[in-house]
């Protein structure tokens, strides 16, 4: 009889993970033979990928031409990432040897809890994967170094018309309803 059960319990094991293996070819994420989706921390090397793909995002949000970024706003940017006394962070998603996607947080304190919170600023995937599961994979590692830095909540926003993303982030979070207002200051002569 114990035999019996083991054997029942190995064999309902060996059907859920053939059924996992299957949803997951199913699923559309990026997987073949070779090649894996890997979340990692940029480095400096990086560069011109993570450049293509910032662009993009940019683009995306209508800072172009006119409106564009000043280049010494990029290369701050992306100088901060690699300095240990910052508290901004850039995660990206490589695939098949090239970057497909990228993630900015930043840690910072907050009014209503003793522990820092961590805000996911930038998340963007290569318009040509999209919904091959790079965003969530993004998330899913956000919210993991977000928790190992001892935060307790972590927060992002979108814009109302980007309809790919809520579809995505009312499946991961809950939406909070807040609005978000915002208004440029002028710098102040130094």
């Amino acid at each position: 009889m114990l035999l019996r059960s083991i054997l029942a319990n190995f064999e309902e094991r060996r059907l859920n993970e053939t059924r996992a293996s299957t949803d997951s070819f199913r699923d559309n994420t990026l997987r073949e033979m070779d090649n894996v989706l890997i979340i990692r921390d940029a480095t400096e090397t990086d560069f011109d990928q993570w450049r293509a793909l910032w662009d993009q995002y940019n683009v995306f949000y209508g800072r172009v031409g006119s409106t564009a970024l000043p280049e010494e706003i990029v290369l701050s940017t992306w100088k901060r990432f690699f300095k240990p006394t910052e508290p901004v962070h850039c995660l990206v998603g490589e695939y098949a040897g090239r970057l497909v996607g990228l993630a900015h947080y930043i840690f910072h304190r907050n009014t209503i809890t003793v522990e820092n919170t961590c805000y996911l600023q930038d998340l963007f995937s290569d318009v040509s994967l999209r919904g091959k599961g790079i965003g969530r994979a993004l998330i899913t590692e956000f919210e993991k170094r977000a928790s190992q830095e001892g935060t307790v909540g972590v927060y992002w926003h979108t814009h109302i018309s980007n309809e790919p993303a809520i579809m995505l982030y009312d499946r991961v979070a809950t939406n909070t309803e807040f609005i978000v207002y915002r208004k440029n200051l002028s710098k102040k002569p130094t």
